[in-house]
């Protein structure tokens, strides 16, 4: 053949396929292919490129791709499965029957499935599966589906930085660990294809760890609601024929809240003192009607044309009451804002501790000593205890009281040395048992 026979045959090829010309210069392990031009699909290419990929996206209408992301490449399917050796298929299960005849071409391929289901159970078995025996030449390997497009544009200072992986190759997985390690993300490999419909059902969970503290608060709230209105709403109709019904809806729910709130606060820190206690054993690891009584009394003063005293105590009573009740609720709203997973994942582990440690036993401490000063001395009063019956504000304030006093012999320091040395691997009677592991190990 000559060469100009040579280059007629290359003219040919070109023109017959000319976006071949457009796939990048790039070697093959520093070049990557997207199957999926959507929000997904259009978010990670645009993080691919700007970690230092070259990206090339497949799509079945590569002329009318018009939203990709500047300096990626659109190709045929098939072209595209050719330029790279990792593909990630961000297109949905039900379309996943065009990659049946590029089976060829995706054979030793590492394809990723992003795909995620509107429900769980959604099909007999999971999607990285299903692509699996549809591209059985192909390493399917399941990861990047519990990030969302916002995340993934929002860059690496996002708080979403973990992702799961999971496949039957070792070498394919290592191949996806190391692209995400680059994008600035926590790749944690979960094991064998099988777990794949586990990682399917992560975006589909509703707040998982929140069941629990929702059923207890939901229980204390409806206890308390009908205590309350035992003891304040029937209470004054049966004994005085008086209908304040009308208060249930603001007055109540003002005294439900704060009572739940207060104890499951306590609850939150009872775990912690009760293991602190256990390890020493073992030796091894707010009201509405308020206003409107004091503006009735002083209504009552106006109309009769009488004065009071000016009470310093009464005046410092009122203040610190509501002084402590701010800075509670403060740190109440603090100690919430940094729960959320979206927070507290982007604070270091002395920070996060610092928060929900130190400023939450102050957060505790301060809104007990608010409920104290609520009560004041009408904890001596008869008249407070209707049918016999202690006040609501006067049952919440048990478990924080107690919490707070154990707390507090914990912090002591001969108790607190001797726990952080068992919390260190400190064993009580060690030395006894065998008095070699009291030898230095250095001479």
């Amino acid at each position: 053949m000559t060469g100009q026979e040579r280059s007629e045959e290359k003219s040919e090829c070109v023109s017959l396929s000319p976006m071949m010309e457009t796939v990048p210069s790039l070697p093959e392990s520093e070049r990557v292919c997207v199957f999926g031009t959507g929000d997904l699909g259009c978010s990670l290419g645009l993080r691919l490129l700007q970690a230092g990929y070259g990206v090339v996206f497949g799509s079945r209408r590569p002329h009318s791709s018009s939203r990709l992301p500047h300096g990626a490449q659109v190709l045929g399917h098939a072209a595209a499965a050719q330029s790279a050796h990792l593909i990630f298929i961000a297109v949905q299960r039900e379309h996943y029957d065009f990659l049946v005849p590029l089976a060829n071409q995706l054979k030793g391929k590492v394809l990723v499935d992003l795909s995620n289901n509107l429900r769980k159970n959604q099909y007999p078995e999971a999607n990285a599966e299903y692509l699996q025996s549809l591209v059985p030449g192909a390493e399917v390997v399941k990861g990047f589906n519990t990030l969302s497009a916002w995340s993934l544009q929002n860059g690496p200072s996002d708080a979403n930085r973990q992702v799961y992986i999971c496949g039957e190759s070792v070498e394919a997985k290592q191949v996806v660990i190391a692209v995400a390690t680059k994008l600035g993300l926590s790749a944690l490999d979960r094991g064998f294809l099988s777990v794949a419909r586990e990682l399917e059902d992560f975006p589909l969970q509703l707040f998982p760890q929140w069941r629990l503290p929702l059923r207890i608060a939901i229980g204390l709230s409806a206890a308390f609601f009908f205590y309350l209105l035992i003891r304040y709403v029937i209470y004054a109709y049966v004994t005085q024929g008086d209908d304040i019904s009308f208060r249930i809806m603001v007055s109540l729910a003002n005294q439900v809240c704060p009572i739940v709130s207060l104890i499951m606060l306590s609850l939150c820190y009872l775990p912690g003192v009760l293991a602190s206690i256990l390890q020493l054993y073992r030796g091894t690891k707010y009201r509405y009607s308020v206003m409107f009584w004091v503006t009735e009394h002083t209504v009552s003063l106006i109309r009769g044309n009488r004065t009071t005293m000016f009470d310093t105590t009464t005046a410092w009573h009122d203040d610190s009451y509501l002084s402590l009740g701010i800075l509670g609720f403060g740190l109440y709203v603090l100690l919430g804002i940094t729960s959320l997973p979206s927070v507290s994942n982007a604070l270091s582990w002395r920070e996060f501790s610092f928060v929900q440690s130190k400023l939450g036993h102050l957060t505790l401490l301060l809104c007990t000593a608010h409920t104290y000063l609520y009560g004041w001395n009408r904890f001596l009063s008869a008249s407070t205890y209707k049918w016999y019956t202690p006040p609501g504000y006067m049952l919440c304030l048990v478990l924080p009281s107690v919490v707070l006093l154990l707390k507090l012999l914990l912090i002591t320091p001969c108790v607190d040395r001797t726990i952080t040395r068992i919390r260190q691997g400190w064993e009580r009677g060690a030395d006894q048992r065998n008095p070699k592991d009291s030898q230095p190990l250095i001479p």
